[in-house]
């Protein structure tokens, strides 16, 4: 049996968009609550019944939300320009060697705005 687990976390940063044009709001320091959702696919164990101990998928995470929870995002190497985009990829790259099965990241940096990351292969099809 094929299935995808979603584990949900969250931190609060600041971040300046240096690629938006001037005068856009968001070239200005500004802060949000982030949502980052790890989707890890695969066939589940016929022994455990389970695809992943979801305590795996944190013990991932967690060192990465110490980095950015309250900080200021273009600090933070690879993020000098911090948009919920590139914001996905910084989390790929280190947690794909971790999570085997990872199929996507999600940033939320709002209730209505989302990115949703496949990995490098975007026009892939399945798994």
């Amino acid at each position: 049996m094929r299935v995808t687990i979603e584990k949900d976390f969250g931190f609060e940063a600041a971040q300046q968009l240096p690629g938006f044009p001037e005068g856009h709001k968001c070239r200005r320091l500004h802060g949000h609550s982030f949502e980052v959702r790890i989707a890890v696919e695969g066939e589940v164990d016929p022994a455990t019944h389970i695809l992943y101990d979801h305590a795996r998928i944190s013990r991932a995470v967690e060192p990465l939300l110490v980095q950015l929870d309250h900080q200021l995002l273009n600090e933070i190497p690879g993020l000098e320009n911090p948009t919920i985009e590139s914001m996905a990829h910084w989390f790929w790259e280190r947690l794909e060697p971790l999570l085997p099965g990872l199929s996507r990241i999600s940033i939320c940096e709002t209730p209505r705005v989302r990115c949703h990351y496949h990995g490098p292969s975007a026009s892939r099809t399945g798994p």
